[in-house]
């Protein structure tokens, strides 16, 4: 009885309490902006800590409801709301702490603050004065026009505030629409983002720093108050070799945005060099792969000198190992291995992504030390035609067209037009072989885009293309007409067509710009009907690719995802002597990738698991991290597998031009008997910038090693009359050490200097070795200038490329008569290329170049070249240029 009496007693107690409490608490409910679940946890979490009982935030009304006592009012909650990044009907947040809010909680804000008591640390701005982010004078011209568009009487852009001031009719319009148009022509402003699409596709004067915050200097822009506007004027559009330089007076502003021909992206995980178009204009450039003679990083080799074909290089491993992309779809692989890089025109290339070691998984599965993507000429805010001819000395010409036009609004169609012709006998060695082959090549494209991802969320590119090549090489008065077994001089002939059409479309989700499906398909016929003397090569493949990859967060915009599927089917035939190959590649794929980001580091893990019918089921994972110590300092790491199948009759064409017979010694495996290669990649690099005499200045230094498992070995020192594959049994590795340093030592100068260290080694069948045709050491300067502009825009540019080359190991010949045995190491030896460009103005250009200026070749580039027919023939030992100094001549103009 007395417990019952007791319980009784202390339940009235605890009921009294509690209403005792309940009758000091307060009830108050206020207008807060937010989005998200994580919006509403982080405003009911700081009201809590601030003193509220409850707190319950509601996202459909925008409402917060909270309780507190006596001792704590709702300005108090308010502001640390505000603070921690939420404007409500009392206090604003900064623009700080609103730009640290992930991505899916940024809500729309109002103009106005409501209180003084949360200070805004940016720029003092007035009622309709807004944030908006831009460069130049063409950023300023787009922007007020956008404004105006939306129903603005007046806007004023103010490059140095990085803000617009706007007069308007609020009956008419609002604040609110015209910073959505804003935002919808390109530029980031304080309550709209634009697109990546949108952003990416302005001018590169136009592409200003995302990353700094609303409020803070924009370092593209600077104010010299103490010079008149005449001066300003005199350095308007200030251009120069490795940097675009655009400078406007705008009252009294100079304006001036700079974006370097070659840059290292700061803001990606694995270390990717962009390549802009003005970057290929410091060499003669008529095709890919004599893209990079300016660049550092990707080495280009003479692999035959019969048929004086180029191949790329990079972390000392040959070209098939990298995945050579065009608008990020497979593009030279497979048959084209050989010839693929003669068929992309140097002035068709709007720009070229570089990434050293794993690249992502989405990409697929072949990349083992890169990707090297492609993107064609398709971005243009007015109709525009350009027209470049070429000529050397030797008896080449080129002449290509470009025409890309708007449509309207949405629509953009690119004509691309390109014809060469070499018709000169080169034969500078004396050897009575060409040291170039003759023929001509017509190649056409036309590209159709409709981009509406502002709007309806829809952007569709479409492509077409058509190639076809024909070379004759060998001796000199080879008669192509006459049969090969009809005459007594030795030719080859290589007639090349391919046909490829493609679309990639995607679509944006309306609201939720961080989530996007893509989608992309691709057919390509390719065909080579060729021969090597007495030796016939024919191949032909069919491809079929298809992509599919959807995009989205979980929770904020720090954790982003992909995932999706990919479905590759090749088929190959060929027939090489009397032997027919044939074989089809049918490999269904799928794939995820998670992004992480936090304030310095960036993480992206990917997988993907394809099931190819002929290897097996592959399971693909890589790994990129980029830890910022400080903004200029980057660490980056990497890891990776990839796999693929190797195409040993389309990749060694350089070894046909011979006498060598081909032996295949099988594994049990389903591609020529051969299992597939499979390699790991590992990769570390450190990025630092610093100011060099008051200029940026900037050094990357990395190492990447590779080591692969069932490699296809090319061995070529068993015998020199053989040319032998089969699969590595053991170890073979590569390893790559480069550093390289840009500086600009005074305005309108640019240096770049750089060092490589290869160490690539394999077990063969009789031991380990080093590859051959690997130099260990390169050396590479690139040096640029330009004058200033003149009041035509026109000005003088000067560029020169120094590359060093270390020895090379060279096949053992020592069985052949000494007559014809080659050393086993190569000597170093230096190239030097230079090219002299004047622009009159901005639609005329002329340039004269020199290639191999040192003019150094190889003497015996064919072994036995007397006897083209005999045992000990071989064109594919070749270390350095089969040519002496050739000088050429171009001539650019648009309209």
């Amino acid at each position: 009885m007395k417990l019952y009496i007791t319980r009784v007693i202390l339940g009235a107690f605890i009921l009294f309490t509690t209403f005792l409490s309940a009758q000091s608490l307060s009830k108050n409910q206020f207008q807060v902006k937010g989005n998200c679940e994580m919006c509403k946890e982080r405003i009911e979490s700081t009201a809590k800590k601030t003193g509220a009982k409850t707190a319950v935030y509601s996202i459909d009304s925008q409402t917060l409801t909270f309780e507190t006592n006596e001792n704590v009012s709702s300005d108090q909650i308010l502001l640390k709301v505000a603070e921690a990044g939420h404007d409500n009907e009392k206090y604003k947040a900064t623009d700080d702490s609103y730009k640290n809010l992930p991505g899916c909680c940024h809500y729309q804000r109002d103009s106005k603050p409501h209180s003084d008591l949360v200070e805004d640390h940016g720029h003092s701005k007035n009622e309709n004065e807004f944030f908006v982010k831009g460069n130049c004078g063409s950023c300023k011209a787009r922007i007020e026009k956008a404004a105006k568009d939306a129903g603005a009487d007046s806007a004023e852009w103010n490059a140095e505030k990085q803000t617009v001031q706007l007069q308007f009719n609020d009956k008419k319009t609002s604040a609110d629409k015209i910073l959505m148009k804003i935002a919808e022509v390109g530029h980031d402003n304080e309550r709209y983002k634009t697109t990546e699409n949108v952003y990416s596709k302005l001018p590169s004067c136009c592409l200003y720093d995302r990353e700094i915050p609303f409020g803070e200097a924009n370092p593209k822009v600077h104010t010299d108050e103490g010079e008149k506007k005449s001066q300003h004027a005199d350095e308007a559009n200030d251009e120069h070799d490795g940097h675009a330089h655009n400078e406007k007076t705008i009252d009294g502003v100079t304006v001036t945005a700079t974006k370097a021909a070659t840059s290292l992206s700061k803001k990606e995980a694995g270390l990717t060099f962009n390549i802009d178009s003005k970057e290929l204009l410091k060499a003669a450039c008529c095709n890919l792969s004599e893209s990079f003679e300016t660049n550092a990083t990707v080495d280009v080799s003479f692999s035959n000198a019969v048929t004086g074909t180029k191949q790329l290089k990079m972390l000392g491993l040959d070209q098939k190992y990298t995945s050579l992309t065009k608008e990020l779809l497979p593009e030279i692989r497979g048959i084209a291995s050989a010839y693929g890089l003669n068929l992309i025109p140097g002035r068709w290339i709007e720009s070229i992504q570089l990434t050293k070691g794993g690249s992502t998984v989405t990409n697929g599965y072949e990349s083992i030390t890169g990707q090297i993507n492609t993107e064609l000429i398709k971005h243009s805010e007015k109709s525009e035609t350009a027209l470049n001819l070429f000529a050397d000395f030797n008896g080449r010409a080129e002449a290509n067209i470009t025409h890309v036009e708007p449509i309207n609004e949405h629509w953009t169609q690119t004509f691309l037009l390109h014809g060469n012709g070499t018709f000169g006998d080169t034969d500078m060695n004396e050897d009575t072989f060409l040291d170039r082959p003759k023929g001509t090549q017509i190649n056409a494209a036309y590209l159709l885009n409709y981009n509406d991802l502002g709007h309806s969320g829809f952007g569709s590119h479409f492509g077409i293309n058509f190639v076809r090549d024909e070379r004759t090489a060998g001796q000199i008065g080879f008669d192509r007409k006459l049969p090969q077994n009809q005459q007594s001089l030795y030719g080859v002939g290589i007639d090349i067509s391919r046909f490829q059409v493609w679309n990639k479309t995607g679509y944006v989700f309306k609201g939720k710009p961080y989530q996007s499906l893509g989608w992309m398909n691709q057919y390509v016929y390719h065909q080579q009907d060729s021969f090597f003397g007495l030796r016939n090569y024919s191949g032909q493949q069919q491809t079929y690719y298809s992509n599919l990859i959807f995009e989205s967060i979980i929770g904020n915009t720090n954790h982003k995802y992909k995932a999706g599927a990919s479905f590759m089917y090749d088929v190959y035939r060929e027939n090489y002597l009397t032997d027919d190959f044939k074989r089809n590649e049918m490999v269904p794929g799928a794939f995820g990738e998670y992004t992480l980001t936090g304030t310095k580091y960036t993480l992206v893990a990917g997988a993907r698991v394809d099931f190819h019918n002929l290897a097996g089921t592959q399971f693909t994972p890589r790994l990129n991290f980029k830890y910022d110590f400080t903004p200029k300092t980057i660490l980056r790491l990497s890891a990776g597998r990839g796999f693929r199948t190797a195409s040993v009759f389309a990749e060694n064409q350089q070894y046909f031009a011979s006498n060598r017979s081909v032996q295949i010694m099988q594994n049990g495996g389903n591609i020529y008997g051969l299992k597939p290669e499979i390699a790991w990649n590992y990769g570390a690099s450190l990025q630092q910038e610093f100011k060099l005499f008051g200029k940026k200045s900037t050094i990357v230094a990395d190492f990447f090693r590779t080591d692969f498992q069932d490699q296809v070995l090319v061995d070529l020192d068993r015998s020199p009359q053989q040319l032998v594959f089969y699969n590595l049994n053991g170890k073979s590795f590569a390893n790559s050490f480069q550093t390289q340093w840009d500086f600009t030592p005074f305005k309108n100068f640019d240096v770049r200097l750089a060092y490589k260290y290869y160490y690539v080694q394999a077990d063969y069948l009789d031991g380990r070795r080093q590859v051959p045709f690997m130099a260990k050491h390169r050396g590479f300067v690139n040096l640029a200038y330009a004058t200033n502009k003149n009041k035509n825009e026109g000005f003088w540019s000067f560029d020169t490329t120094l590359n060093l080359v270390g020895k090379q190991r060279l096949p053992n010949t020592s069985t052949n008569p000494a007559e014809f045995q080659i050393p086993q190491f190569s000597e170093s030896y230096a190239i030097l290329n230079a090219q002299i460009s004047r622009n009159f103005n901005k639609r005329i250009r002329a340039y004269l170049g020199g290639e191999n200026l040192t003019s150094y070749h190889q003497k015996n580039a064919i072994v036995d070249f007397r006897n083209p027919f005999g045992n000990y023939f071989d064109g594919g030992m070749v270390y350095a240029p089969i040519m002496k100094a050739n000088f050429y001549v171009g001539f650019d103009v648009s309209f």
